[in-house]
């Protein structure tokens, strides 16, 4: 016999490049489940544009988002405003999802975390790569302790982003974006310690390559995980002609994995020294096609962030947990400006990355 499930109210803040994925998620996925009241955008015909293919009223800012009394509301805004958006939604005693990063600096994290404890509301973290079936499934084999001693583990992202894209009044910029590494490869740095464990110290260096931007959109970074393992960072936004690749490998002493595609969708590579029936077809079985590299886990993760709210219980990702890949983001670039190794039991901070983050609203 089937469970009739209540309809959650929902809203959304921004309604730009992001917002698109969300149209699919919230519109067809979980339409089931949830009930979307409003759309809010500084822009109004984006605003109109998505109420009209999911629903909804559109609006302009947040205090007439608030007036249609959504229980949950996705912040898709810039990410330098992140944090100021979900503080308002919170102290309004509205749960949250908040796009990645939850905040640009760790300090602002950190303010969102306890207003959220205060008020007793849920602010949970997008990071829709973990549930590809691919990172899932490799994820298991750590749990399982199949990989053994880790050796070596990196990561690799090549994906294009054109000078139209560093043009806006936002991308690219310190106090409201950050380059490759806060922007993009954010996802495959969550990645690379959540399959491959906390990473004790980093060395990277940066530049802005091909494009024009006051941040990086290149960057590499040398790893030196807590385990003795070591690891590298490859990420760049110049790739040319399109995204074609965003991949994590790991090398163990008991077995070697990669994970790959345009948006870690597709489980590439998967040797272990002592074989156990199914090994063979993983590939086949585990790899996910996807339409662009946004993949197709947001719909998972929202589906759990509902059920933590029925539930009572916490989201899948929240706040201190999306902390380690943002205070990873930190000591890379504080590498960068300082030009040598960081230990990130210091929890260094960028001197640039968030700075001066107040401003007008645009949206992802």
């Amino acid at each position: 016999m089937s469970v009739t499930r209540r309809k959650w109210r929902v809203g959304v803040l921004g309604c730009g490049r992001v917002s698109a994925r969300y149209r699919e998620v919230l519109g067809r996925e979980l339409s089931d489940r949830v009930e979307v009241v409003a759309a809010a955008d500084l822009d109004p015909a984006k605003a109109s544009a998505f109420a009209e293919a999911v629903g909804g009223k559109p609006v302009g800012g947040i205090p007439q988002l608030i007036a249609e009394r959504p229980e949950l509301v996705c912040v898709l805004t810039e990410s330098g405003h992140h944090a100021d958006h979900a503080l308002q939604l919170i102290e309004a005693g509205i749960n949250v999802l908040v796009e990645k990063p939850v905040a640009l600096r760790p300090e602002d994290a950190e303010r969102v975390r306890d207003a959220a404890a205060a008020r007793g509301v849920m602010c949970a973290v997008v990071k829709q790569n973990r549930y590809n079936p691919a990172m899932r499934f490799v994820r298991q084999m750590v749990d399982e302790e199949r990989i053994g001693r880790l050796v070596t583990a990196g990561i690799r992202v090549h994906w294009c982003r054109k000078q139209d894209y560093y043009d806006d009044p936002w991308h690219g910029r310190w106090a409201m974006d950050g380059g490759v590494l806060a922007q993009q490869a954010i996802h495959h740095l969550d990645a690379l310690q959540w399959l491959g464990g906390p990473i004790e110290a980093v060395c990277a260096a940066g530049a802005a390559v091909l494009n024009n931007l006051e941040a990086e959109d290149t960057a590499i970074g040398l790893v030196r995980f807590k385990s003795g393992a070591l690891g590298t960072i490859e990420a760049t936004t110049s790739a040319r002609d399109a995204d074609f690749e965003a991949s994590i490998h790991l090398v163990g002493q008991d077995a070697m994995a990669k994970i790959g595609g345009s948006a870690l969708n597709l489980l590439e590579f998967w040797r272990p020294v002592e074989p156990r029936q199914g090994d063979e077809r993983a590939a086949e079985t585990f790899s996910q096609q996807v339409p662009t590299s946004y993949g197709l886990g947001h719909g998972p993760l929202l589906g759990e962030v509902l059920d933590a709210l029925e539930n009572g219980t916490r989201p899948p990702v929240d706040v201190d947990e999306a902390l380690t890949s943002l205070r990873l983001v930190h000591a890379l670039y504080a590498s960068m400006e300082t030009g040598g190794w960081v230990r990130l039991e210091d929890k260094p901070t960028s001197s640039r990355l968030g700075i001066q983050s107040k401003g007008a609203t645009a949206a992802e």
